[in-house]
């Protein structure tokens, strides 16, 4: 059965300590522009590929949240198709959230950036302005600057003469990097959490030298009138395992997890915890991407380190799931456990022999449109006509689509079904989310286009953008937020830092008591 639920009783079952799954069906640009401060980003348009990986057990207490548009309960049917039993919808969604009294939060990622703000004030974690970073380099002193970001983030844009160094690989390849310990340290990312979360790993790793986080990140370097540098290579080196100096690092990351209560369970143990039926449980590799693809254990998903601090809710769908992490050096993951429990979540390390190997491919929850290609388009369209429906992101549309396609959305698909009896083609960057849009809009026989324009044009088919269609009012799946923030908008890059700074004090007591910093 699918009940309909008010926003008391959410808030309610949000407190109680047992599971729940508070997801927002809605798209990426509605869900950024104002939802409940725990609900995790579930987008309707892609629903069936994410949620079994957000919400691993079928018998998990799931409530649904919409733009009181019915998509909440199309959300419900779809996964009650996959077995899901335990199934709520919002009324009146996020509407009905904020007409019972309770804030909207603009923005992503919210506890965990509220996390970032709050373990700086707890820690007292030091930092360092960007005129005074670049005063050093001016003047010559010797100063290591690691960006905490992934690798693809930090060839964006970076702290000139930074290393690209993850968070969670921090501690770990330290030594590697700084081969003293009187030699500053700044951390960095583009804004603040990573910034100061990775500064603070460093110094409750037990590094000795002086470490800072840089005051909001490469936008306060911007803002500084400070020139950054774009395309970067430098990134962190290997390590050697069998290094005498990671035994200080393993027994302060140790320390740290048992400071924080991090639990522990054997390699024995995991698969029944993973097979329960009456708990959730998250298996994770907070490694590399490249240690992930050389070998880990069945059933792990890869989740980096510092990205899943930064980002816990696009990891785990369920509060008050177990969350297990995986590593091969007991650095990383102990460090990584206990800032989850000062997150609030119940976090475990993995102890005991385990095989690794390399990452089976996790089947489908949903099967491709059939494929055409651009030139069959073509012939089609010579031959009598054909409809085209452009599901792609509404930036790629706008930057570039066939002439006469139309941009639409999973959600909104169902007002485009006609009945001219041309035949379908669904343009989109991947099949399922084709197929998702034409079962939504049950079309008899849809095909898939892939998203290339230079296909298309090589075919014959007219290629036209339109910068200003679909409006920013239809662009549901896009984030104006957070827009030009890193490209030159000194503005935009002003108001989202004020926004993050600003986070703790919107906090109401539930929200805030949610958070275990012990320090």
């Amino acid at each position: 059965m699918i009940s309909s639920i008010d926003a008391q009783t959410v808030r309610q079952w949000l407190q109680d300590g047992n599971e729940l799954a508070f997801l927002d069906v809605r798209e990426h640009g509605q869900y950024g522009e104002g939802h409940p401060f725990f609900v995790v980003s579930a987008p309707y348009s892609r629903l069936e590929l994410d949620v079994t990986r957000l919400v691993p057990r079928r018998g998990a207490r799931i409530v649904l949240l919409d733009d009181d548009d019915g998509v909440a309960q199309r959300a419900a049917q779809r996964l009650q198709g996959l077995g899901y039993t335990d199934l709520h919808v919002l009324n009146h969604g996020a509407k009905g959230w904020q007409a019972a009294g309770y804030e909207l939060f603009q923005g992503v990622n919210l506890p965990s950036k509220t996390f970032g703000e709050l373990a700086e004030h707890a820690y007292d974690t030091p930092r360092i302005q960007a005129q005074e970073l670049n005063a050093m380099f001016q003047r010559g002193e010797r100063v290591v600057v690691l960006d905490g970001r992934p690798f693809e983030e930090y060839r964006k844009m970076n702290i000139p003469g930074a290393i690209c160094c993850p968070n969670a690989e921090l501690p770990y390849r330290i030594h590697a990097l700084v081969d003293d310990d009187s030699t500053p340290i700044v951390i960095h990312c583009a804004g603040r959490t990573r910034s100061i979360i990775g500064a603070q790993t460093l110094i409750n790793a037990g590094v000795r030298n002086p470490v800072y986080a840089l005051e909001n990140g490469t936008q306060g370097w911007f803002l500084n009138d400070l020139q950054l540098e774009h395309g970067s290579s430098r990134r962190y080196p290997q390590v050697d395992p069998a290094d005498p100096r990671l035994a200080s690092r393993r027994e302060a990351a140790s320390a740290q997890a048992a400071w924080h209560g991090v639990g522990q369970v054997d390699a024995d143990t995991l698969p029944a915890w993973l097979s329960d039926t009456g708990r959730s449980t998250f298996l994770l590799d907070v490694r590399t991407p490249e240690e992930f693809a050389a070998g880990t254990l069945a059933g792990a998903q890869h989740a980096p380190g510092g990205q899943l601090v930064q980002g816990t809710d696009q990891y785990v769908g369920v509060r008050n799931a177990r969350i297990v992490l995986l590593d091969t050096d007991g650095i990383r993951a102990p460090l990584i456990a206990a800032w989850l429990r000062q997150l609030g979540h119940d976090s475990y390390l993995l102890t005991g022999d385990v095989t690794l190997a390399p990452p089976a491919k996790a089947p489908s929850a949903v099967t491709p449109l059939a494929a055409v290609d651009a030139d069959e388009v073509a012939a089609l369209a010579a031959s009598g006509g054909v409809r085209l429906l452009d599901v792609r992101a509404s930036t790629k549309y706008r930057a570039g689509h066939i002439e006469g396609a139309t941009w639409t959305i999973r959600p909104r698909i169902q007002a485009l079904v006609a009945t001219d009896n041309l035949p379908v083609v669904i343009v989109a960057d991947d099949g399922r989310i084709a197929a998702l849009a034409a079962g939504d809009a049950e079309f008899d026989d849809a095909r898939w286009l892939a998203g290339d324009a230079a296909a298309w044009a090589e075919a014959g088919l007219p290629v036209v953008d339109t910068p200003d269609h679909p409006s920013d009012a239809d662009c549901i799946d896009y984030l104006f937020f957070v827009h030009d923030r890193h490209d030159g908008n000194r503005e935009a890059a002003r108001r989202y830092l004020s926004w993050e700074t600003g986070l703790i004090a919107r906090l109401d007591d539930s929200e805030r008591a949610a958070f275990r910093l012990r320090h």
